[in-house]
């Protein structure tokens, strides 16, 4: 049977969310229904949304119908509180959301909810006075018993005048109200000398009242109580554990293969590190591709001290290590997968390195604006199946909210030189972009555009395109200079560079074998991980994520430039690079 306290605890749970419900609806209704307002940042999608927030697409496209075909930074989107009704009382991941209104505090919103600055604080741990702005949301924990108004049943002493009747006794009087001799004299030290009739005398009187206490809140400097975690503290070494499914050491088959390259790239990395002067631990463990070897792993009391984890492979191990950072409170840097975006979104621990490209359209649109400004933009559908949509809906939606004009032509072999050429401007230089990235669009378009540019010098034409043209440079690199094209792409190694024949031949004299030329190669992507966060734990300490925006590094390959998905959730790495084929001088640039 369930104690009086544990009703007590469960009454009080509901009340403390109905006043939550009852203040949010304070943000706004949608046909009788609860919502807050989300300000869209750069990056996000409506699938990344409703992971961040628990909701259903289906419910965002609902009330934002318009948000079905692209939505942008800046815009505001109505979002449904959750449903705590039939949540149970021991559930520990209950939250609302609260849309931050112009001229809040931290302290204000916190005397809102009943809880403490604190208690939002550890809820957001990526809230910081420049994140603690309008239009942004910070997550509610609607669990925290202990912050509640308490309400028990205290025994609490009044006091009340008596006047002595003739022939009353101290036993009689002592009796009447329930009291000691000692209890009665101590309040009428006059009663020393004698009982008189006439005498007014105190008398105690006991009584039960249901009372409720409100834990006592101060205001609070938001700078001041996050502080702790902003503090650089700068260090000279570093624990890392990695956590890789080695199988065998001689392994054949490709995943064993790049795991085995991305170590080898990872060990470069730390001796490049310690010949400067920083000391490194390395723990490394083999948690193999199931849950059995990844949790013994986990069990190692070396990896609880470390400052960062990087590994896991399958989605059950992802998971399983982040949660393990968490509840230790380690860095966590997710090297190979890009499905780990719930993950990330609820996470403030996780680092997610490979980036879906869909998330990263509205970072590319405003560079190719800026690097564009006086072009004729044209777009060509190709008309097949590897067709952009995505791409081609936040491009558009960006030019038309700047106001820029672009044409968009379909591809017919028979007309496209005609249809091309009547789009061309002879005055301004031509941006051409086609909406797919297979070979075969490529292929299509390429030979028509320079043979245009060679018999009509008049007509300047860049070409721009997609991730997948990196494969294609080596059959088509005359094309590319032609057209002084340009690509974007997550990662990319020039092998012309000093540095990356440096690396490479310093990867041949240690392991006795060429860097494979498949890309992205792991090799210079171990290393350059490596080397970018061991000299964010050197230059910041082990709060390094507090300075993720301060902190750059050269690269080999891939790049990282890291923002925190929300006030709650971990980092995306947001890396873009634009790799230009120049036609001036037959170079190949890699821009950040």
């Amino acid at each position: 049977m369930k104690s009086f306290g544990s009703y007590l605890v469960s009454f009080l749970l509901c009340m403390h969310i109905q006043a939550l419900y009852s203040q949010q609806e304070l943000v706004g209704e949608d046909q009788g229904e609860s919502i807050f307002l989300h300000t869209v940042e750069r990056g996000q999608t409506v699938y990344s949304i409703s992971l961040m927030y628990g909701v259903d697409e289906a419910d965002i496209y609902r009330l934002n119908p318009l948000s079905r075909e692209v939505i942008k930074a800046g815009e505001t989107l109505k979002i449904p509180q959750k449903d705590f009704a039939e949540k149970r009382v021991n559930d520990d991941e209950m939250y609302l959301y609260h849309t931050i209104e112009t001229g809040e505090t931290l302290y204000g919103v916190s005397r809102r909810y009943g809880l403490s600055a604190e208690d939002l604080s550890d809820a957001n741990r990526g809230l910081t006075p420049l994140t603690f702005s309008a239009g942004k949301t910070i997550r509610i924990p609607s669990m925290k018993i202990h912050s509640l108004p308490v309400t028990q049943t205290k025994v609490v002493i009044k006091e009340m005048k008596y006047k002595i009747k003739r022939k009353e006794t101290m036993y009689s009087i002592c009796r009447r109200f329930n009291l000691t001799g000692e209890e009665l004299v101590a309040r009428n030290p006059a009663l020393k000398s004698g009982l008189k009739a006439g005498m007014e005398l105190i008398i105690p009187v006991k009584t039960e009242e249901v009372v409720t206490e409100v834990p006592e809140q101060r205001e609070i400097n938001l700078e001041e109580l996050v502080g702790y975690r902003q503090k650089i503290e700068q260090t000279n070494s570093a624990r890392i554990a990695l956590l890789l499914p080695f199988h065998k050491f001689d392994a054949k088959t490709p995943l064993d293969t790049r795991v085995i390259e991305f170590y080898e790239g990872f060990l470069m990395a730390v001796d490049s590190i310690r010949n400067r002067g920083m000391s490194v631990e390395l723990y490394v463990n083999n948690i193999g591709d199931d849950m059995v070897t990844t949790n013994k792993a986990l069990e190692n009391i070396e990896i609880e001290r470390a400052d960062l984890i990087i590994g896991g492979m399958t989605d059950e191990q992802i998971e399983r290590i982040a949660d393990y950072a968490e509840k230790h409170e380690i860095k966590y840097i997710v090297p190979f997968s890009s499905r780990c975006e719930r993950l990330t979104m609820e996470n403030p621990f996780v680092f997610q390195v490979n980036t879906l490209l869909q998330n990263l359209y509205s970072y590319l649109t405003p560079r190719i604006r800026a690097l564009f400004p006086q072009h004729r933009i044209i777009l060509i559908n190709t008309n097949d199946s590897d067709r952009k949509t995505q791409f081609a809906n936040v491009l558009k939606a960006d030019l038309n909210d700047n106001g820029i004009h672009f044409e968009e032509i379909a591809f017919h072999e028979k007309t496209f030189k005609t249809d091309i050429s009547g789009l061309l401007s002879n005055t301004a230089p031509n941006l051409v972009i086609p909406l797919s990235g297979s070979l075969d669009a490529l292929l299509k378009i390429k030979g028509t555009l320079r043979s245009i540019i060679e018999t009509k010098p008049k007509y300047a034409i860049t070409l721009f395109g997609h991730p997948e043209w990196q494969a294609y440079t080596k059959d088509c690199l005359d094309d590319f200079y032609a057209l002084d094209a340009r690509f974007y792409t997550t990662s990319y190694m020039n092998a012309m560079t000093p540095e990356a024949n440096g690396f490479t031949d310093k990867y041949k004299a240690l392991y006795f074998k060429p860097l494979p030329p498949a890309s992205p190669r792991y090799a210079a992507l171990g290393f350059d991980m490596g080397f970018y966060f061991l000299t964010a734990v050197r230059t910041y300490g082990r709060a390094f994520d507090n300075y993720m925006q301060l902190h750059k590094c050269n690269s080999i390959q891939s790049g990282f430039r890291f923002e925190r998905v929300n006030n709650w959730g971990g980092f995306l790495n947001t890396n873009l690079y634009i790799v230009h084929f120049n036609k001036e001088d037959h170079t190949i640039r890699r821009e950040e």
